[in-house]
């Protein structure tokens, strides 16, 4: 209700970036299904393009990369799709505020998925939820069982992309 979805999402993934002043920066993707966390679809992403300290930048390429494999598998049979992206997200929830959301708007559109996939931004600040069209962040109660779903995806988000981060930066100085 809060966000103005026409059903609750069954499958909401959230998106996470992880670096340290622009260094082994990568991203994550966690999915949560029916509520709960489907480990199995997490993935982890290395940031390609060498932006260097640039969240944005890095959140596009993440986004892009991942709605791009879903639109490759879409269009193949089923019974010849790897799985790994083949089902959109119902839900597109990023870590951040107004500027990762109109990043996650602009990568949907781009790609002729704005009908089909709806995006949200949780900032932690303030526990702001952000929204298309909307100038101010949605009220959605401090106890309420929706905020809380919300907020444990992203921290899932932020905690699995740290640990990737840490993996990469200590495989590196070793």
């Amino acid at each position: 209700e809060h966000l103005g979805l026409p059903e609750a999402p069954l499958r909401i993934e959230c998106y996470d970036m992880s670096h340290i002043q622009g260094t082994d920066y990568v991203g994550s993707m966690v999915v949560l299904e029916d509520g709960l966390p489907k480990k199995s679809e997490y993935r982890r992403f290395k940031i390609k393009s060498g932006q260097g300290n640039d969240d944005f930048a890095a959140m596009e390429e993440v986004l892009t990369r991942r709605l791009m494999a879903y639109l490759s598998e879409r269009e193949r049979p089923v019974d010849e799709r790897p799985g790994k992206f083949a089902y959109p997200p119902q839900l597109l929830l990023v870590d951040g505020g107004k500027g990762q959301l109109s990043v996650a708007q602009r990568v949907v559109e781009e790609l002729g998925l704005a009908e089909e996939i709806p995006v949200a931004a949780l900032a932690k600040r303030f526990e702001e939820v952000f929204v298309p069209g909307l100038a101010e962040p949605v009220k959605i109660p401090r106890q309420s069982e929706a905020l809380y779903l919300l907020q444990r995806i992203r921290d899932e988000a932020h905690r699995f992309a740290v640990t990737y981060h840490r993996q990469l930066r200590d495989q590196r100085m070793t």
